[in-house]
């Protein structure tokens, strides 16, 4: 038995989601860091400090991601953690692309760190290291084995595109092969690099429908929880707007502060980090676009990635488009 679900937008939960630098080892193709719009810089070690108070007021209620480019890379990625586990916030999470690069899994514990996420784009090397660079699936494989042994509890993160939809049928077996908890498939944003390919590498709505689904029940019976994005509502399913009814919020080292993820190539930023305050950017910026209602659902699909829209003879839309931050989940039953 399984149990399929909808998380629902809160305002009793909060995700925060700290770039630290846009520095990486890597280039993905699919990378959504777009430095004349994040900044090329890294955040020292204070300013980390000083930004995690910021959002500190409900640490609680705050699921806190680390991030890049890749976060191992910053040498105070301990002290963040340390900062961060002090401060109380909900859950802390590591971001990586496997390489664990400064000993950090000597640095920290499963104490201080919930989750180190790694991300893997392909079942087989040969189609994951084409998308996200030579050598990163054996990375990925071995830095699990590596975290695992130490305690520490592992995710993985998989992004679909036209590039690997083929392989995540074989995935299955490898998540049960490596004692993760939870499993991610998310579907690419045309941000960053995707969007200056010049290609769509969006999968069809019919062809997420009728392989994700079924692919992640499969996952889930393995024992692991699968989260994957809606991406397309039910005709009877009302749109929300997670910028609107839940607090997330996506910081970058230039001090951007992003409600929708979206909207990161563009300077739409809800808000900007100036002397250790978060202040609101004068209109219009993507809070005031959050309000407006279209039949397509997500007006920022609209906007910034249309081509994942289809209309019927009449001009009107053939299916609404959930907001990005709209996830279902299988829980595997004991």
């Amino acid at each position: 038995m399984m149990q399929k679900k909808t998380v629902a937008f809160s305002k009793e939960s909060a995700n925060l989601f700290f770039h630290l630098l846009t520095r990486c080892n890597l280039s993905c193709s699919h990378c959504y860091i777009n430095p004349d719009q994040h900044g090329k810089n890294t955040l020292p070690i204070d300013t980390i400090q000083r930004w995690l108070v910021l959002f500190a007021k409900k640490a609680s209620q705050t699921n806190l991601i680390f991030l890049g480019g890749e976060p191992t890379l910053h040498r105070d990625l301990p002290a963040a953690v340390k900062e961060a586990k002090r401060l109380g916030f909900h859950s802390i999470t590591i971001d990586t692309n496997g390489f664990l690069f400064h000993d950090i899994l000597k640095k920290i514990t499963p104490a201080e760190v919930d989750v180190i996420s790694f991300s893997l784009d392909g079942a087989t090397s040969a189609t994951n290291d084409a998308i996200r660079g030579k050598g990163s699936y054996d990375a990925v494989i071995s830095g699990i084995h590596r975290a695992r042994k130490k305690g520490f509890a592992c995710s993985m993160i998989y992004t679909v595109s036209d590039k690997n939809l083929h392989e995540l049928s074989q995935m299955p077996e490898l998540v049960s092969s490596l004692d993760i908890d939870r499993f991610f498939i998310q579907v690419i944003g045309m941000r960053g690099k995707s969007a200056g390919a010049g290609k769509k590498t969006q999968v069809s709505k019919d062809l997420w429908l009728s392989v994700i689904p079924e692919v992640a029940r499969t996952i889930a019976q393995t024992g692991v929880i699968v989260t994957y994005p809606k991406v397309f509502l039910d005709p009877e399913e009302t749109f929300a707007c997670a910028g609107i009814v839940a607090d997330n919020y996506f910081v970058f080292p230039n001090g951007r502060v992003y409600r929708c993820p979206l909207c990161e190539d563009y300077p739409l930023h809800a808000y900007t980090i100036e002397n250790d305050a978060l202040v609101p950017s004068p209109p219009v910026n993507e809070t005031h676009l959050f309000e407006l209602t279209i039949p397509e659902g997500c007006v920022m699909n609209k906007i910034i990635q249309p081509d994942n829209l289809d209309y019927l003879a009449d001009g009107e839309p053939a299916h609404r488009i959930a907001c990005c931050m709209l996830k279902q989940e299988i829980h595997p039953q004991p």
